[in-house]
C-alpha cells in the first residue's frame, strides 16, 4: 500500500504535491518523495520517514519546475530502507521518473527477462524499479514520444507485467502519465481546477488528494485505462489493456482509504456505514438478548461502522480511546516488535466508559491479533465486566499479494482458528466477523456495475495467474516479521558502523 500522486501545472508544483501526500500520509509512513521537472531538469528529493520529516524549506525552495509526480511508501516489497524510497528514475529513453502502488507478481521472472534480453540493470529489491525498466524499454522500442507510441509501450508493459499496479510516470519535459492494471486491484484517480494560468490537472491514489488542493474530481481510471497530459495541458486516454474486468480490492472500503474517499463511484464513508448495519443485523441474530451496554470504537477507521452498529443495536455509542495523533497507523508498522511496542503508545483508555460494564469493541478488521489482544487487556484493565469485539470485515485468513502486508499466512490470527478460537487466543468474551457475503453487498451497494471484488485476503481466491503456493511460499519467506527484523537489525548495524567510522 503507497500513495502516489501526479500533477501538469502551469506554476510551481512542488507544493500542491507535498500538500497532496499529506492527505495521503496514510497509505505510506515509511519513505517519501519528490521530483519535480523544471523545463528539462529534474529536481529530486526522497528519504525515509513521513512527509513533513523529508521536506523542510530548503528543500521545497529547490523543488522548482511546474510538472511532477509524488510518493508516499510502505514496505511490501524490498525493505524498509532509503535506497527503497521513491520515485525512480531511470535516464534512458529520455529520463523516466515513477511511482507505483501495488506489487507484481512476477516480478522474479522479469527480473530476469530485463538482464538478459532487454540488458538493464535493476539496483533495489523493488519490483517498482522492474515496472519502470520494462516500460522504458518498451518506450525506447517505440522510437518516439507521440501518445500513440506512448500508449503502444504501456501496452506492451500490460502483457510483460502481472499483479496489482497504479503508476504514475513523468516524462522528462514532456508529460505526465498515468495507468491501472487490468483488473483495477489498485485505486487512481484524477481531476482538473482552474487556476489564473490556466487549466492544471492531477492524478492520485484517492480522490481527498485532489480534493485538498481545489481539484474537482473527474472519475476513475479504468481497469487497463492510460491517461496521458502533456505539458500543454492536453488530455489523452486509451484503454491499453486487451482484456479488462473491473475487481477493486473490497480491503481498501475495509482499511486502507480514508473515509472522506471516493473510489470507483463508492462514498468509502457510507460502505462504512452500511458494514455496521450488516454486522448489528448478524448480531441480533446470533444474540437477540445481547447484555451489550456501551459500543466503542477502536479508532479511527472503524467509527463508521460503530456508529451505525449502536444506533441499529438500540446501544449508547460512546467513544472510550483517545487516539495520539502523532503515531502511525500500527497496521503498517514493519515487523511485529514495532507494533506491539506502539499500541499502547497510541490509545489510552477513558476508565469511566468501560467501569463495571459490557463492552463491545468494534474493528475494521483482525489481521495479526497482536493489535486486538492489547486493547482489550487495556479495556479489562480500565474496569470492563464483559469485552466483546466485533469486526467490520470477515476473518483474515489468507496473505494479500497486491500491495497490503499480509504476506505471511502463519501471522494472521484467523488463518488456521475458527472465530471462536480466535476469540479466544486474542482475550475477547466474545467475537464476531462480518460475513463475506455482507461486506461484498455493503460496498456494491454504492456502484452495483462492480459485479466482483478481490478479496483474496478472506477467500483465498487471487485474479491474476501467476499466485500459486510455491509463490505464497517463497513471499512469506520473504516479508514475514522475522525476515524484516532482520532486515531492520542489520540496517541499524550499518548505520552505526558507518556513524562510528564517520
Amino acid at each position: 500500500m503507497c500513495g502516489i500522486v501526479g500533477i501538469v501545472s502551469q506554476q510551481g508544483a512542488a507544493q500542491t504535491i507535498y500538500d497532496a501526500l499529506l492527505v495521503l500520509q496514510h497509505r505510506g509512513q515509511d519513505s517519501a518523495g519528490i521530483v519535480v521537472c523544471d523545463q528539462n531538469k529534474l529536481n529530486l528529493r526522497k528519504d525515509n520517514g513521513m512527509v513533513s520529516d523529508v521536506f523542510h524549506t530548503r528543500h521545497m525552495r529547490e523543488l522548482t519546475g511546474t510538472m511532477g509526480i509524488g510518493h508516499v511508501r510502505y514496505p511490501t516489497a524490498g525493505c524498509s530502507s532509503s535506497a527503497e524510497a521513491q520515485p525512480f528514475y531511470v535516464n534512458s529513453p529520455y529520463g523516466i521518473t515513477l511511482a507505483h502502488n501495488g506489487n507484481l507478481t512476477n516480478v522474479e521472472r522479469l527480473k530476469l527477462e530485463l538482464y538478459q534480453s532487454d540488458l538493464r540493470h535493476i539496483n533495489t529489491e523493488s519490483d517498482s524499479e522492474v515496472l519502470l525498466n520494462v516500460f522504458a524499454h518498451e518506450l525506447q522500442s517505440c522510437g518516439s514520444l507521440t501518445p500513440d507510441e506512448i500508449f503502444t509501450a504501456i501496452t506492451e508493459t500490460h502483457k510483460r507485467i502481472e499483479g496489482a499496479y497504479a503508476v504514475v510516470m513523468m516524462l522528462t519535459g514532456k508529460g505526465i502519465i498515468g495507468f491501472r492494471d487490468p483488473f483495477g486491484i489498485r485505486p487512481l484517480v484524477y481531476g482538473k481546477r482552474e487556476s489564473g494560468q490556466g487549466t492544471e490537472y492531477m492524478i492520485a491514489s484517492e480522490s481527498v488528494a485532489l480534493q485538498a488542493s481545489g481539484f474537482d474530481l473527474i472519475g476513475d481510471l479504468q481497469p487497463g485505462e492510460a491517461i496521458y497530459i502533456d505539458v500543454a495541458g492536453n488530455v489523452h486516454r486509451r484503454q491499453c489493456a486487451a482484456v479488462s474486468k473491473l475487481r477493486p480490492c473490497i480491503f481498501e472500503y475495509v482499511y486502507l482509504a480514508r473515509p472522506d474517499s471516493i473510489i470507483d463511484d463508492i462514498y468509502v464513508y457510507k460502505a462504512r456505514l452500511r458494514m455496521g448495519v450488516k454486522l448489528a443485523r448478524k448480531i441480533l441474530r446470533q444474540m437477540p438478548q445481547h447484555d451489550i451496554d456501551v459500543v466503542i470504537p477502536i479508532p479511527d477507521t472503524s467509527r463508521p461502522a460503530a456508529i451505525e452498529l449502536a444506533f441499529h443495536l438500540g446501544v449508547k455509542f460512546r467513544e472510550g480511546f483517545i487516539k495520539n495523533r502523532y503515531i502511525g497507523r500500527t497496521f503498517i508498522m514493519p515487523g511485529q516488535t514495532m507494533r506491539k511496542k506502539s499500541v499502547r503508545r497510541k490509545l489510552n483508555p477513558i476508565d469511566i466508559e468501560f467501569k463495571g460494564k459490557n463492552v463491545l469493541l468494534v474493528d475494521d478488521s483482525i489481521v495479526r491479533g497482536t493489535t486486538s489482544k492489547q486493547i482489550i487487556q487495556m479495556a479489562r484493565e480500565a474496569g470492563a465486566n464483559k469485552v466483546y469485539i466485533a469486526s467490520a470485515a470477515p476473518p483474515v485468513r489468507y496473505p494479500n499479494v497486491y500491495g497490503i502486508d499480509m504476506p505471511a499466512a502463519n501471522e494472521l490470527v484467523a488463518h488456521d482458528r475458527s472465530e471462536a478460537e480466535v476469540g479466544e487466543y486474542i482475550g475477547a468474551d466474545w467475537l464476531i466477523c462480518q460475513d463475506l457475503e455482507d461486506l461484498v453487498d455493503a460496498v456494491q451497494k454504492g456502484n452495483r456495475s462492480i459485479k466482483k471484488f478481490d478479496c483474496s485476503c478472506f477467500d483465498g481466491k487471487y485474479v491474476t495467474k501467476t499466485v500459486d503456493h510455491d509463490y505464497l511460499d517463497k513471499i512469506s519467506n520473504l516479508r514475514n516479521d522475522s525476515a524484516k527484523e532482520a532486515t531492520d537489525e542489520e540496517t541499524t548495524v550499518i548505520g552505526m558502523e558507518l556513524h562510528n567510522n564517520a
